[in-house]
């Protein structure tokens, strides 16, 4: 099972004192849950309200983002104007929050599609976060949750793409 982590704790320096940094886990269901990470060990309960019940917010796919037209190839930089429609998106749309999920086509290793998924996600995710959108977490997977097969050119530009999640 897969979650969505939103506290990734950064620590500039072996030197920097131990710090807690809270935030919140929403599971594969739309579930919230507390969570208090120090970056080696962490704490999590569900998030409730005062009647008792979790938390949970319905999760669809409100976008997808085709990489091949928003960014140039193996870039993180998005391209010009791209930026204004996902602008104008993020601000026009009513849901709660946002989950962004970067992927890739199976070209080039594990590694460096895992980083490149996750730069392009994070782009698109900084641009939410300039239209004043809340973001609840940014992933990126690479090659590893394919919607199309990478045998052929359709497909693997089907597969370079960032999804945007609704939380509502």
């Amino acid at each position: 099972m897969i979650g969505i982590a939103l506290a990734v704790p950064h620590f500039a320096s072996a030197q920097q004192a131990e710090r807690y940094v809270p935030g919140i886990w929403i599971d594969p269901d739309g579930c919230e849950h507390w969570v208090m990470d120090d970056g080696v060990e962490g704490f999590m309960s569900p998030h409730l309200r005062r009647d008792g019940t979790p938390v949970c917010h319905t999760v669809s796919r409100c976008a997808v983002v085709p990489t091949d037209t928003m960014f140039a190839t193996g870039s993180a930089t998005i391209a010009p104007g791209g930026a204004d429609s996902l602008r104008r998106f993020f601000a026009d749309n009513p849901a709660n929050g946002f989950v962004i999920e970067g992927h890739t086509d199976s070209r080039g290793s594990d590694a460096s599609n895992m980083a490149l998924s996750e730069r392009r996600a994070r782009a698109v995710g900084q641009v939410a976060q300039q239209a004043g959108a809340r973001v609840y977490s940014v992933r990126g997977f690479g090659e590893g949750r394919s919607v199309a097969s990478n045998a052929n050119a359709a497909g693997m530009a089907e597969n370079r793409r960032v999804d945007i999640l609704c939380l509502r």
